[in-house]
């Protein structure tokens, strides 16, 4: 499972980076860190990763397989 981010649509809410701050990172300006390559996600953190791509008001953020 991959975490997508759409950077044009992130808005830099930061509700992702406080369900999750190692999953979700903030770059400088405290929007999204993670790119349009995605960011592979442990097994075992699945979960927190489903939760912060709900926590995004604006639906910047998404999960692949």
């Amino acid at each position: 499972m991959k975490i997508i981010a759409d950077s044009s649509r992130c808005e830099g809410h930061a509700q992702c980076n406080i369900a999750d701050p190692d999953l979700f990172p903030l770059n400088e300006d405290g929007y999204t860190a993670i790119t349009d390559a995605g960011m592979q996600v442990p097994p075992d953190e699945e979960r927190q990763a489903q939760q912060g791509v709900s926590a995004c008001p604006v639906a910047a953020l998404r999960l692949i397989d």
